[in-house]
């Protein structure tokens, strides 16, 4: 079963000790990454642990319509309670996931959470299938001219040529390209590997780096890439030796 990764916005101590309790007791189902107090720093938070949902208490914030296209890496579903059912409109509003009344019961939390892992498993679902359609159309044409960037929410495609750098980002890959450009995919970096193959080379377990961006070999304590966006990124001493190689040093 799948393990809901969750920050919270709580600013009640009852209710704080209501989400913990459940945790303990629904492990194999929620795990709270964190929980604060209001919205000032969500942001930044939500991009950097990228959580399968967002828990806020609507009666202790403000939330606008900015809230979650903020969001520039991650969207989590977004589950709102409140003591007033009037505010089921705002979250429906938020295209939220649920509502619940307070206090928040356990078998209320239980269907929200069963109901959030059903949708993130219908995204997979379209998500693999138009990903499978895009990959056909691309062996029929033998055309590596885009990667398919997916995201929870939607699927992009990036022009090979202008990719600088990808990143491995736990379950995720950055791609950094262009003109300062930025994507992250929700699929890993090795999947990425067969697509990423004529000038890109995997210098790490972590890059894969596009060769013809590359504008500085550096020899010190170590072999390191200086790229034409200023990065400087390692080479894995296993993968040195064919790293040479490759660029005919």
């Amino acid at each position: 079963m799948r393990i809901l990764r969750a920050i919270i916005v709580e600013n009640d101590t009852a209710a704080i000790h209501k989400y913990k309790q459940f945790e303990i007791e629904n492990g194999v189902l929620f795990s709270i990454v964190s929980i604060v107090p209001d919205l000032l720093t969500i942001t930044d938070l939500v991009n950097h642990e990228k959580p399968d949902i967002l828990v806020v208490n609507f009666d202790c914030v403000t939330i606008d319509s900015t809230f979650l296209t903020n969001l520039s890496v991650h969207k989590p579903k977004l589950l709102l309670v409140s003591n007033y059912e009037i505010s089921a409109y705002q979250a429906y509003r938020q295209n939220a996931i649920d509502f619940i009344l307070q206090p928040v019961d356990t078998n209320s939390l239980i269907i929200s959470l069963y109901k959030t892992i059903k949708y993130i498993e219908m995204e997979a679902v379209y998500q693999n299938d138009t990903l499978g359609k895009i990959k056909t159309i691309n062996t029929l044409q033998q055309n590596q001219d885009y990667v398919a960037i997916a995201s929870v929410d939607k699927i992009e495609l990036l022009k090979t040529e202008d990719i600088i750098f990808c990143k491995a980002d736990g379950k995720y890959t950055e791609f950094y390209a262009l003109n300062d450009v930025k994507m992250v995919s929700s699929r890993n970096l090795g999947e990425y590997s067969p697509t990423l193959e004529h000038g890109f080379f995997r210098i790490h377990h972590s890059y894969i780096v596009n060769i013809k961006y590359l504008v500085k070999i550096i020899k010190k304590d170590g072999l390191y890439c200086e790229l034409t966006n200023g990065y400087v990124l390692p080479v894995a001493k296993r993968r040195q030796e064919e790293f040479i190689k490759f660029i005919n040093l």
